[in-house]
């Protein structure tokens, strides 16, 4: 047994607290399993935070994967309308009036895309698309809507709607393309 001798600030005598070793061995225990306690949670907290983060820069990296994707898809884009609006060009001239006037016709007609057109285009490539997924995996497909009624348009953040949107133009321009080769060869 030992003494410890405690000063109190409010008496000028000193008197001595004992403590027994039994006393601070389970005072030190109950510290220690306290303190257990708090690393544990800590620990925890800390494996959850770090899962959070991996999750998140999971995502980032899809996110970036997209946008870089549709980035690329875009600029392919812009120069396949250059060069087709070159060729155009090229060929405009050894027209016959007439026909010079209907190909202006439809290439303003081409570049005057509107937003719901953009969303049919959409919309018919995603359910194709769809389709195409359904009959590939085995399960029944819905028939198609009544005429008149349609699907609700995509909404202009739509992940799926943007995931798509680069392929469904590169299809549909592509099917222009062929479609203006052969009106431009007969």
């Amino acid at each position: 047994m030992f003494v410890i001798v405690v000063p109190q600030a409010s008496s000028q005598s000193s008197q001595p607290l004992k403590f027994t070793t039994s006393d601070s061995c389970d005072r030190i225990k109950d510290e220690f399993q306290f303190l257990q306690a708090q690393y544990h949670s800590l620990k925890m907290e800390c494996d959850k935070l770090a899962s959070e983060k991996s999750e998140m820069q999971r995502h980032y990296i899809m996110y970036y994967e997209m946008s870089y994707g549709l980035n690329i898809e875009m600029h392919k884009q812009a120069e396949i309308v250059k060069r087709l609006n070159g060729i155009c060009a090229q060929v405009l001239p050894y027209l016959s009036q007439e026909h010079q006037q209907q190909v202006l016709g439809a290439i303003e007609r081409a570049k005057q895309v509107t937003p719901p057109e953009m969303n049919s285009i959409i919309r018919q490539q995603l359910q194709v698309h769809q389709l195409s997924q359904l009959q590939g995996l085995g399960l029944p497909t819905m028939a198609p809507l009544p005429m008149g009624l349609s699907a609700p348009s995509l909404p202009p953040t739509s992940s799926a709607g943007l995931m798509s949107l680069s392929s469904i133009l590169a299809s549909h321009s592509h099917s222009q393309e062929k479609d203006e080769e052969d009106h431009i060869l007969f």
